[in-house]
């Protein structure tokens, strides 16, 4: 090789770690050999998974759980479109990822070649933005491009679709080309006059509230948020994906809104003169029908996305930005004031309709009790299902990026990999999968994965032997025609976790519950935990209304 020239493979982890990038997630295949050779002689970390869609998730639960980009890698073809799912998921949810493809080369694209898939074309409705990049040269700056889109604004996924010739092209520093990066400029700072409305709007509030989303954390607004709540004296509802923004058991908390909310949460978002919606896009599972949404309300909107502004709620005061930058500047602002009687009021509601859910027995409710009562600090990690809302409800979370869940796709077989990647980002926290056996099963493979790579995760499997949510829906739409729902108890999950060398438990009765919990948390093996639940009741409350049961039926 000529003197200062590299190739594009070197080119490409030269450029990643110039990123910071501490880990790769990973599945090679002929079209990323050349990476691959050069990521041998690098100081990144590639964990091999055991399918592309669980090295999706693991870089997805990596940028949730540590606030930096996350990368996964994957071959052309099906390996390519094996992330499809984990992108999209990250999409929906906003998580900053890098997904880095291989192509096959150029003058074999456009002609059905082996493992050739248009993967851009696939991925651009659910990336931020994607590349298929035509000459070596434009790696270290596109790479360098992709990880400032992911990570800024609205943070997302990136796809770089990286031919195989590309990667063994030769360049020289001297002839890197850099483009510029035109329309894209998001917006930081709020609005001075929109904020000095707002404040205004909050100091004339009789019942104001609060709706924490999934945008205080990514923008780690959390102290910010906590701060104007007390101030303010407001109380704060959250949605799914919003339920590590706020201290769950602080005075001002009233929990999860929407389908399946507290009914004191519901209950404050139609009795509000005053909702102040922090980086939440108005979800359809937080709404219900948006004609009866909040109709007693102004609407403050807070969100870095403009798109999102009055999409799915027609809302009095937007205000577009940073959300740490406007409600820190509202915080600061806003005179110490006095909602007693507003947050009595909710306070009775919420003596009056207590969470139901049996807290004896081998029941979901009751092992996170449990959990809770042995640690608090954990890293709690869901798959979707019941078992995830009843987790929503059942276990406080404290801290930010605490609660890692699958909110806008519901992505069963979430949980597994994100948790690795999460454990991978905070080495140093306990991280806890809440799964059910339908999600387990999804993804279950990456336990190999966890176990060859001593990540030592602990999978809680709440185990009904079928599709806990569809039974549920089947119950109360269908008239209990259960079909399809039925797992049956052909797999022992317990066998199944030591075939992979984690160490295995089976839970039956409720006295092996606190010290089979126990055990797990203070061994640094991987854990999976079979509870065979004695209790399969629905996730209640499952709603405040009969409006938003028919709406989501």
């Amino acid at each position: 090789m000529k003197k200062n020239k590299m190739l594009g493979a070197r080119g490409i982890i030269k450029s990643l770690e110039n990123q910071g990038v501490e880990v790769i997630f990973g599945y090679p295949g002929g079209a990323t050999l050349p990476i691959y050779d050069e990521l041998a002689r690098s100081s990144i970390r590639h964990i091999l998974t055991r399918h592309e869609q669980g090295a999706a998730h693991m870089a997805d639960g990596y940028a949730r759980a540590t606030g930096k980009v996350g990368v996964c890698m994957a071959t052309s073809g099906p390996g390519a479109t094996n992330l499809v799912t984990g992108l999209a998921n990250a999409y929906m949810d906003s998580s900053p990822v890098v997904a880095i493809t291989g192509q096959v080369p150029r003058p074999m694209i456009g002609n059905d070649a082996f493992q050739e898939v248009d993967i851009t074309g696939i991925t651009l409705p659910i990336t931020k933005h994607n590349y298929l990049i035509q000459q070596a040269d434009l790696l270290p700056s596109t790479i360098e491009e992709a990880f400032y889109l992911a990570s800024s604004g609205r943070k997302g996924p990136v796809l770089i679709d990286i031919p195989k010739d590309v990667q063994l092209e030769e360049f020289s520093s001297k002839d890197i080309k850099r483009q510029p990066l035109e329309g894209y400029n998001p917006t930081i700072k709020g609005h001075p006059g929109q904020v000095k409305r707002a404040l205004n709007l909050i100091k004339n509030a009789e019942r104001p509230l609060i709706i924490a989303g999934g945008g205080v954390s990514h923008a780690e607004a959390n102290e910010e948020l906590r701060l104007l709540s007390e101030k303010g004296d407001i109380p704060v509802v959250y949605t799914l994906m919003g339920k590590a923004a706020f201290p769950n058991l602080h005075n001002n908390c009233l929990g999860l809104i929407g389908y399946h909310g507290r009914v004191e949460a519901n209950t404050a978002i139609q009795k509000s003169d005053l909702i102040i919606a922090v980086g939440t896009r108005f979800g359809d599972r937080s709404t219900g029908p948006l004609n009866t949404f909040a109709a007693q309300a102004k609407i403050i909107h807070i969100d870095i996305d403009p798109a999102e502004i009055s999409k799915n709620v027609a809302v009095n005061l937007p205000i577009v930005g940073d959300a740490k930058n406007i409600i820190g500047q509202l915080a600061d602002l806003l005179p110490p004031v006095n909602h007693s009687e507003w947050r009595n009021f909710l306070k009775k509601v919420a003596q009056e309709h207590p969470l139901k859910g049996k807290m004896k027995g081998v029941t979901i409710p009751n092992i996170l009790r449990i959990l809770f009562e042995i640690s608090q600090d954990l890293l709690i990690v869901t798959d979707v299902g019941k078992h995830q809302i009843f987790t929503a409800h059942y276990f406080p979370i404290q801290k930010s990026r605490s609660f890692i869940t699958s909110g806008g796709l519901g992505t069963m077989g979430f949980g597994v990999p994100a948790a690795i990647g999460a454990k991978t980002g905070q080495p140093d926290r306990r991280v806890v999968t809440i799964s059910g056996d339908g999600s387990f099963m999804m993804n279950c493979q990456e336990i190999a994965t966890a176990v060859e790579e001593d990540i030592p995760i602990i999978v809680m499997i709440m185990n009904d032997y079928c599709l806990g949510m569809i039974n549920q829906l089947q119950d109360i739409f269908y008239g209990k025609r259960y079909r399809s729902c039925k797992l049956g108890r052909t797999v022992s999950f317990s066998k199944l976790a030591e075939s992979m060398g984690a160490q295995g438990m089976r839970v039956a009765k409720e006295k092996e519950i606190a010290p089979t919990v126990e055990k797990a948390l203070s061994t640094e093996r991987v854990c999976v935990i079979d509870f065979a639940l004695e209790d399969t009741s629905n996730v209640y409350p499952m709603v405040t209304g009969s409006s938003l049961l028919e709406y989501i039926e």
